[in-house]
Formats: structure tokens, sequence, C-alpha cells
């Protein structure tokens, strides 16, 4: 089963999230099939970019996002 999920990445107390799509019996921040987008909830405002193309094909073969990475989508439009 695929998911599209964050992966945490950055120092302590600064966190910065790639939207990635993996297996779901995979680390948080283990192994990924694809890196489709970036999330940095840090800076103001927040910075959010998602590859749309990338984003629908993996929806239309069957990734279920999680439920923060879909109100990242509806936010920039995917969804």
């Amino acid at each position: 089963m695929l998911k599209i999920r964050l992966t945490r990445l950055g120092s302590k107390k600064n966190p910065f999230y790639r939207i990635v799509v993996s297996e779901a019996k995979n680390a948080r921040d283990g192994r990924y099939l694809e890196d489709i987008g970036i999330y940095d909830p840090t800076k103001e405002p927040c910075v959010l970019k998602v590859n749309s193309e990338q984003a629908k094909k993996w929806l239309g073969n069957g990734a279920q996002p999680t439920e923060v990475v879909t109100r990242l989508f509806k936010t920039a439009g995917v969804l």
C-alpha cells in the first residue's frame, strides 16, 4: 500500500518537511519512491510547493494521502 506523507528534515526545533510517496510499512524518514513537494511551516507565511502533476499521478495510481497531506493538497489546489 502506498502512502503520500510528510518526512521530517531540519534541525531540532526547526522542522522542514518533504511530501513524499512511500510504502506504508517504511519508517517516517525512511526510504521513499518519489519526492513531490516541500512544506516549511517555520516561515511566515508558510512555504508550500507541490508538483501537482506528480501528485495527481500518484493519487490516480491508488496512493492514499495522510490527513495532514490532504489538508495541504486542498490548500495547494491539488484536490
